[in-house]
């Protein structure tokens, strides 16, 4: 078996070997994840997207997160498990900060919590590293503030909003982040970040000179639904095996074809016939 990940672990992987990130939300996806090696398993609040079918990630909450994390926890993966925080649960105050962080921990089972947004969350940071649980940051394209940024747009593209988001990733890595996602920035900006700041950066949409990526499961086995973002890259179509796979059965059940001997319980032939009798005298 292979080493548990841990954050130590994951610290000491800035400058190599690459950190390989996939979100996952439940119990099988933990399972076939962890199989595959990555080394650390994210509980995005993209479920809200991608499993419940939302148009973003607001309608998200602790007790949505603990759940989730909890089914991913039951793999017991050797992967390290990371959660988001959701939206207005590290924004009020630092002590409900700690305590919404706590549940994820304390509940869900998770080793550690991921957080967006940059200076301005430096107190929430601090009252939850203070609370020795460790914390992700997370700057550029972050999902919680779709609205104040006009939609799921690019970052950092302008110098001054660019020189904001290497200040802001500066000050997480300062304050004690142990890794940094940056995502939706150009190329040259992930490349920058990476090596203004001593923790280990893991990108997407970011470009190829972060420390680490991070993909969403069912993107990576094409199993989202509708057009994909220009940085994902499906390493498989499960979804239309998946469709096919369903129309057999709906077929084999149309013709009686499902179930066959094959699938199905059988009594001795001398019981059969005393309870086809039994059926007839009734």
């Amino acid at each position: 078996m292979p080493d548990k990940v841990t954050v130590p672990l994951i610290r000491e992987r800035k400058g190599g070997p690459k950190i390989t990130m996939v979100t996952a939300y439940d119990y099988p996806g933990a399972v076939i994840a962890d199989q595959a090696g990555v080394d650390i398993i994210l509980i995005g609040d993209s479920v809200a997207n991608v499993v419940h079918g939302m148009d973003d990630t607001l309608g998200m909450d602790i007790d949505t997160m603990v759940l989730h994390t909890r089914a991913v926890q039951r793999a017991n993966p050797n992967a390290l498990v990371v959660t988001d925080m959701p939206w207005l649960s590290f924004h009020i105050s630092p002590e409900e900060t700690v305590r919404n962080a706590g549940r994820l921990i304390r509940d869900g089972g998770a080793e550690a919590v991921k957080i967006e947004g940059g200076l301005k969350r430096i107190p929430m940071v601090q009252a939850i590293l203070d609370a020795e649980i460790p914390v992700m940051g997370h700057v550029g394209l972050t999902p919680q503030s779709v609205h104040a940024m006009g939609g799921f747009k690019v970052q950092g593209k302008a110098v001054e909003t660019a020189r904001s988001l290497i200040e802001d990733a500066r000050a997480l890595s300062e304050v004690g982040c142990f890794s940094i996602v940056i995502e939706g920035v150009p190329d040259v900006l992930g490349e920058i970040i990476t090596k203004e700041v001593d923790a280990p950066t893991i990108g997407i949409g970011a470009g190829p000179h972060t420390d680490g990526q991070v993909l969403v499961f069912h993107d990576v086995l094409g199993l989202g639904q509708g057009r994909y973002p220009k940085f994902v890259r499906s390493y498989a179509n499960l979804a239309e095996g998946a469709v096919e796979a369903l129309k057999r059965y709906v077929s084999d059940v149309e013709s009686g074809s499902f179930p066959g001997d094959e699938e199905s319980y059988h009594v001795t032939d001398e019981v059969a016939a005393e309870l086809l009798r039994g059926q007839k005298s009734d």
